[in-house]
C-alpha cells in the first residue's frame, strides 16, 4: 500500500476544490539556508586559487542567513506541540537539526568581520546542535522505530552536526572544543554509516520522495575532510588521505546514482542534494589550494561554477513552484515512514 509523501513537498495531486488548509511549513525545507550557506562555503574556499573578493560569499553567506530567518520564522510559528510532533517523526526529526547547524556556518563567516559576536554564536549554536543530536539520539533509542523509517538524513543531527561544528570552532579558535566536535561527528558516522547502509543495501527502496536524501551519503566525508584541514592547517597526512579516499568512492556512488535521480519529479525536497555537493565542491577546492596543481586556477573556476549552476538552477525552480502555489504542503498531510509496497 503506498504512503502519502506530500509533507515532504511533493507536488500535490490534482483533486476537486475543497475549503483551503493552512500552509504546512515542513523542517526539510530548511535545506533552503543550508545549502545556500554550503554554496558560501564553497566560494570561500576559492577564493585561495581564484582570487574571489570577500564580498561574493559574503552575499551568498547574507542570503543564506535571511532563508533561514524566514524558514525559522515559518515554522516556530507553527507552535511547540509542532516541533515537539516533528521531532518525534521517524522521518521528518533529523531535518530539525537544521534550525541550530546553519546559524554555526553563518556564526564562522561572521566571525571573519565580528570576531567577538562569531565566536559567542558559534558557542551557543554548537552547543544547541549537541543538544538536539543528544535528544534526537535518545528518542531513537526509546523510540521503537521501523528500520525502514531511517534514511541518509539522520546523518544531520550529530554527524553533519559534529563536524562543522569542528570547522566553525576551529575558525574561531576553539581547537580543544573543535577536536571534541570532530570526535562526536566522526564516532557518529561511524555508527550510523553502517547502520544506514545496511537499510539501503537490504531493505526495499527509499519512498520517491526520500531518494533525494540519497546525496546526503556524499556529506560525511566530505565536510570530516574539510573539518581535518580546519583543525591541522590543512596538512596532508595519512588521515587526510583516507577521508579523500573515501570521499573519491562516494562521489562515484552519486555517479551511479544519476539516473535515479534523473526519474524523478522536482520537489524542494531537492534541495537535499545541495549541501552534499556544495561540501564536495568545498573539499575539492580545499584540496586544489593546497596541493596547486597545474590549471589549478581553471579547475577551481569549473568547480565554483558548476556548483553555483547546480543550486542555481534548484533555487529557480523552487521559486517557481512557489509561484505556483506548490512549494508547501498543506497541514495535516502525512509523511512517508515507510516504502510503497
Amino acid at each position: 500500500m503506498a504512503v502519502s509523501s506530500d509533507i515532504l513537498t511533493e507536488e500535490p495531486p490534482r483533486v476537486r476544490p475543497r475549503p483551503a488548509r493552512k500552509p504546512r511549513v515542513p523542517p526539510n525545507l530548511f535545506g533552503i539556508a543550508f545549502g545556500l550557506a554550503g554554496l558560501g562555503e564553497a566560494w570561500n574556499a576559492a577564493r585561495a586559487t581564484l582570487g574571489v573578493p570577500p564580498a561574493v560569499p559574503d552575499a551568498i553567506f547574507l542570503a543564506a542567513a535571511v532563508a533561514w530567518l524566514v524558514m525559522f520564522a515559518g515554522y516556530a510559528a507553527q507552535g511547540p506541540r509542532q516541533v515537539l510532533a516533528d521531532l518525534r517523526h521517524p522521518v521528518l526529526a533529523p531535518f530539525v537539526s537544521l534550525a541550530v547547524i546553519i546559524p554555526m556556518i553563518l556564526a564562522s563567516a561572521l566571525a571573519t568581520v565580528a570576531p567577538a559576536a562569531g565566536r559567542a554564536l558559534v558557542i551557543v549554536f554548537l552547543a544547541l546542535t549537541i543538544a538536539a543530536g543528544g535528544w534526537l539520539t535518545g528518542q531513537w533509542i526509546t523510540g521503537e522505530l521501523d528500520q525502514d523509517s531511517a534514511h541518509p538524513g539522520y546523518f544531520l543531527p550529530t554527524v553533519a552536526g559534529g563536524l562543522i561544528g569542528a570547522s566553525a570552532a576551529a575558525q574561531v579558535h576553539l581547537h580543544a572544543v573543535a577536536e571534541a566536535s570532530f570526535g562526536l561527528g566522526i564516532v557518529c558516522w561511524l555508527l550510523l554509516g553502517s547502520t544506514i547502509l545496511n537499510r539501503l543495501f537490504f531493505r526495499p527502496a527509499l519512498p520517491t520522495a526520500l531518494v533525494p536524501t540519497l546525496a546526503i551519503e556524499l556529506a560525511p566525508p566530505m565536510v570530516a575532510g574539510a573539518a581535518y584541514f580546519a583543525l591541522t592547517g590543512e596538512t596532508v597526512n595519512a588521515v587526510a588521505r583516507a577521508l579523500g579516499g573515501y570521499a573519491v568512492l562516494m562521489a562515484l556512488v552519486q555517479v551511479r546514482l544519476v539516473p535515479v535521480y534523473v526519474r524523478l519529479r522536482f520537489t524542494p525536497g531537492f534541495w537535499a542534494f545541495t549541501f552534499s555537493y556544495a561540501a564536495a565542491a568545498t573539499y575539492a577546492l580545499l584540496w586544489i589550494g593546497r596541493e596547486k596543481p597545474p590549471g589549478a586556477a581553471l579547475f577551481s573556476a569549473l568547480v565554483v561554477a558548476l556548483i553555483t549552476a547546480f543550486i542555481a538552477a534548484i533555487g529557480a525552480r523552487t521559486v517557481l513552484a512557489a509561484a505556483r502555489g506548490q512549494l508547501l504542503p498543506a497541514s495535516g498531510q502525512a509523511a512517508p515512514t515507510r516504502p510503497a509496497s
